[in-house]
């Protein structure tokens, strides 16, 4: 089955599938998981429901972290397919100029499948080095660093290891990762405007950074059910496919984890026969062969067995092999409430019910030399809204804060780059205010930032309490790689 090009929502039913499984879905999603982010559902290869939490919206790329890997193996797969790579060549072979004086026997012995299975031998993921030792190239600290262990023997998650299969396609196609899959993938796909991080030698992170739309998550994994067709062409062959996503190496013993049944090349295997790429915070490409099902997810969350739980809750047992009876009335409520997704808004008191807003507008907040760099900040707040202007080491920054709702706006928030974002606050009680922003898309600029961290927080909240010309902030960051996600601040009145 080829899935649509078109938006509009085929009616589950006549898929096998009933709108009120999907709607069930969706409430406990909302009331127990608070920041999914968007999901679509195709069934036989067409789109049975989506939705995007607002402000999130259809045409915003989303950070996929991790789920870059799978993408990664894909140009890996391609390779393999043009007779240019053998999953058996030893990674040395590929950089003799960055390896080390001495080269252990563990290390001659890695080999490109060691990369793809995350058994390279190493004890540990090796993308801490990368940072730490700048002196280096991101491959020449992979390959100084120990090898433990025979590889293929020891499953360890290793982000670098998907760097360095990155850095073997840029070595035979001449091209980027991002630049080599573009003709192949990405455009016979549909995906127009893909974005991939790049190292400080210009070499695409592989293993993550990757930025996509949902719909176009969701036919990559159409791609990988139809076992590598789209639209008549073989995009890549049946035998990758299956080999990349069959279970190569073990990775635990927990029968209720679906981060323990087993991983491929660069895909995990799941419970009830399924497969998927994933990346941090809840990413999702979920292919379900048995019940020719895809699911893309896009969220903020900490626990994603969570998600994948609601999965097999809701949506698996659904799934059946006829076609169902029409249900126009459980449809249209479908319709409904896909229509009507929302993250919360703060919720308390709109400024013009506070007194203390009136007395602090336009005042402005000066801060004592600090670990987020936070200078200054002043608080406009009017009947429709709050502006805040923020000032750091790098300049003044205004970011728009609805009341009771989500305003959009563009801001170098966080002085990585030019992004969207959304705003909303409200008064959590006479003097305290609080303000949530969301970061709706990675950085913009040319050059987006080296580490995926920096490209979340997904969400920052500023809790203000004012007390006589004082103002006392508490910052908190969400789906943070960060060590610090949590800090307090205490900035004086300029007008006290």
């Amino acid at each position: 089955m080829e899935t649509q090009t078109k938006p509009g929502l085929n009616i589950p039913e006549l898929e096998g599938i009933s709108s009120e499984a999907i709607s069930a879905f969706v409430a406990e999603a909302g009331e127990t998981l608070h920041d999914l982010h968007s999901f679509i559902l195709l069934r036989h290869g067409k789109v049975v429901a989506e939705g995007w939490w607002n402000p999130y919206t259809r045409e915003l790329p989303h950070i996929l972290f991790s789920l870059s890997k799978s993408f990664t193996s894909t140009a890996i797969g391609l390779l393999v397919d043009e007779g240019k790579l053998r999953v058996d060549t030893p990674v040395i072979t590929f950089f003799p100029e960055e390896c080390p004086p001495y080269i252990s026997e563990n290390l001659a012995a890695m080999r490109v499948k060691d990369l793809l299975t995350m058994t390279t031998g190493q004890a540990e993921d090796t993308m801490a080095a990368f940072y730490n030792q700048p002196e280096l190239s991101w491959v020449q600290s992979f390959l100084a660093l120990p090898v433990e262990y025979k590889p293929g023997t020891h499953f360890v998650y290793n982000t670098g290891a998907t760097y360095m299969l990155s850095a073997i396609v840029q070595k035979l196609s001449g091209s980027t990762l991002l630049d080599y899959l573009k003709p192949r993938l990405f455009v016979p796909l549909g995906i127009t405007q893909p974005s991939w991080e790049a190292s400080p030698q210009g070499i695409s992170t592989g293993g993550f950074g990757l930025s996509l739309r949902t719909d176009e998550v969701a036919r990559f994994g159409q791609l990988y059910l139809q076992k590598g067709v789209w639209q008549g062409r073989t995009i890549i062959s049946q035998g990758w496919v299956e080999e990349a996503t069959t279970g190569q190496v073990p990775n635990g013993t927990d029968p209720a984890s679906d981060w323990a049944q087993g991983y491929g090349y660069q895909f995990w295997r799941c419970r009830h026969g399924a497969y998927r790429g994933d990346g941090a915070f809840g990413q999702f490409c979920l292919v379900m062969p048995e019940q020719e099902a895809v699911l893309a997810v896009t969220s903020g969350l900490d626990d994603m067995q969570a998600v994948l739980n609601l999965v097999w809750k809701h949506l698996l047992p659904a799934m059946q092999q006829a076609t169902l009876p029409e249900n126009p009335a459980a449809h249209q409520a479908l319709v409904q409430k896909l229509g009507a997704l929302e993250i919360g808004p703060v919720q308390g008191k709109g400024n013009q019910d506070s007194p203390v807003a009136r007395q602090v507008s336009g005042k402005k907040y000066l801060f004592d030399e600090n670990d987020r760099q936070l200078k200054s900040l002043s608080f406009d707040f009017d009947q429709g809204g709050t502006i805040l202007t923020i000032e750091n080491d790098l300049g003044e920054t205004r970011v728009n804060c609805g009341q009771g709702s989500w305003l959009k706006g563009q801001s170098n928030l966080d002085g990585y780059g030019e992004r969207k974002l959304a705003a909303s606050g409200a008064w959590l009680a006479a003097e305290t205010y609080q303000a949530r922003i969301y970061y709706l898309t990675p950085v913009l600029g040319p050059e987006p930032p080296l580490n995926s961290a920096r490209n979340s927080p997904f969400s920052l909240t500023l809790t203000c309490r004012f007390s006589d010309d004082e103002v006392k902030v508490e910052y908190k960051l969400a789906q943070s790689f960060l060590p610090v996600k949590e800090s307090r601040k205490t900035g004086r009145s300029l007008q006290g």
